[in-house]
C-alpha cells in the first residue's frame, strides 16, 4: 500500500465520491491499474455516507481500451456465479469505481513494494473454495458472453495464438534458447492441450481474489477474460501452492462438474513458464523502457 495521492481524491470528487482521505489505501500491484479502497466521507448521488468504494485509475489511456467489454462482461456473468463480481456505478475514461465487495485482498504488496500474503496458499479451505468458483465459472455457456465482445477461441487457435506470440517476442528480444526450445515444444505436443475451451478470467491468483476465513468471496480484475483454455484459470496455484492444495482445487473442481484432462498439471507448469512471452508482449504494447528492460531479464537471463 503507498500513501494517497491528491489526485485521487480529486478524481473521485470529479466523479461524485467525497471520499475521506485518511481511508484511502492504494494497491500498485495492477500493471494495467492502480487500485484505491476508500471511504466516502459524505452522502453524494452516487454514494451514502461510510461506504467502502474500489477505485481503478488506468496507468494509461490505453489501459481502457477493453473496459467497456469487461463491464458488459461482468452484467452476463454476475447472475451465474455465487462469488461476488464487481457492480461498475461509475466508468469514465480516467475512472472506474464501485461499491467495495466483501473479504480482503489475498495479496497485496507492503510498503517496500514485496508481496504481502495475507492467506495460507496451502490451505485446503481455500483450494476448493478455488475449484468450487472455478466449476461454476467455466460453466457458463459462452453464448452467454457472445454480446459482451469477449474474445473466443479454439482450442486450436489458443495454441495458434501461442505459436505467434513466441515468433513475435523471439523476434524482438533476445531469448535464451533453452527457453525457446521448451515453449515450442510445450505448443508442439498434443497431450498437453485440452480439446475444449471455456470461459476463463485469465488472472486467477490471490491479489484478484478477495477471501474471509480461507474462502473466496470475491473476483476482481476481468480484463484478461475470453473464451479459451481453462487452464489459464489453473496456472498460478499450481506454481504457488503444494501439490496436495492443487490437487484439491482440482478434486473440487471436478467434483462439481469441471472437465479435466491427464496433463493438466504439467501444462499449467508450462504456461507459468512461458509467463515471460506475455511480459514481453506487454512491454511491447505500452514501449516503456522499463518494461522491455525488465521483459529481456526475463526472456535471457543471466546465469547465477
Amino acid at each position: 500500500m503507498s500513501t494517497v495521492d491528491p489526485q485521487i481524491l480529486d478524481l473521485a470528487t470529479e466523479n461524485g465520491l467525497l471520499l475521506e482521505p485518511s481511508s484511502v489505501a492504494v494497491n500498485e500491484m495492477g500493471l494495467d491499474f492502480r487500485v484505491a479502497l476508500a471511504t466516502t466521507a459524505s452522502a453524494t448521488a452516487a454514494s451514502a455516507a461510510g461506504e467502502r468504494w474500489v477505485l481503478r485509475i488506468p496507468r494509461r489511456p490505453d489501459a481502457m481500451d477493453r473496459a467497456g467489454t469487461e463491464g458488459q462482461l461482468l452484467a452476463a456473468i454476475r447472475p451465474h456465479l455465487d462469488t461476488a463480481v464487481p457492480d461498475w456505478r461509475i466508468h469514465t475514461p480516467g475512472l472506474i469505481a464501485y461499491p467495495a465487495l466483501p473479504g480482503e485482498p489475498g495479496l497485496t504488496l507492503d510498503g517496500s513494494g514485496a508481496p504481502a500474503w495475507h492467506l495460507d496458499i496451502a490451505s485446503e479451505r481455500y483450494a476448493r473454495s478455488l475449484g468450487a468458483f472455478l466449476a461454476q465459472l467455466h460453466a457458463i455457456d459462452p453464448a452467454e458472453v457472445a454480446g459482451a465482445g469477449v474474445e473466443v477461441l479454439t482450442p486450436d487457435a489458443v495454441r495458434q495464438r501461442w505459436r505467434r506470440d513466441i515468433e513475435r517476442v523471439a523476434a524482438e528480444f533476445t531469448v535464451a534458447q533453452p527457453l525457446a526450445e521448451r515453449w515450442n515444444a510445450w505448443v508442439a505436443e498434443d497431450s498437453y492441450w485440452p480439446e475444449f475451451s471455456v470461459l476463463t478470467h485469465g488472472e486467477v491468483y490471490p491479489a484478484h481474489t478477495l477471501v474471509r476465513d480461507e474462502e473466496i468471496t470475491a473476483v476482481l480484475d476481468w480484463t484478461t477474460a475470453e473464451v479459451g483454455d481453462p487452464a489459464k484459470d489453473f496456472a498460478f496455484h499450481h506454481s504457488a501452492a503444494p501439490s496436495e492444495a492443487f490437487g484439491a482445487v482440482v478434486d473440487e473442481y471436478v467434483r462439481r462438474g469441471g472437465r479435466v484432462w491427464p496433463r493438466l498439471p504439467e501444462h499449467c507448469a508450462e504456461i507459468i513458464a512461458a509467463s515471460p512471452v506475455e511480459y514481453g508482449l506487454y512491454a511491447l504494447h505500452t514501449g516503456a523502457d522499463e518494461h522491455r528492460q525488465a521483459a529481456q531479464e526475463l526472456l535471457d537471463p543471466v546465469p547465477a
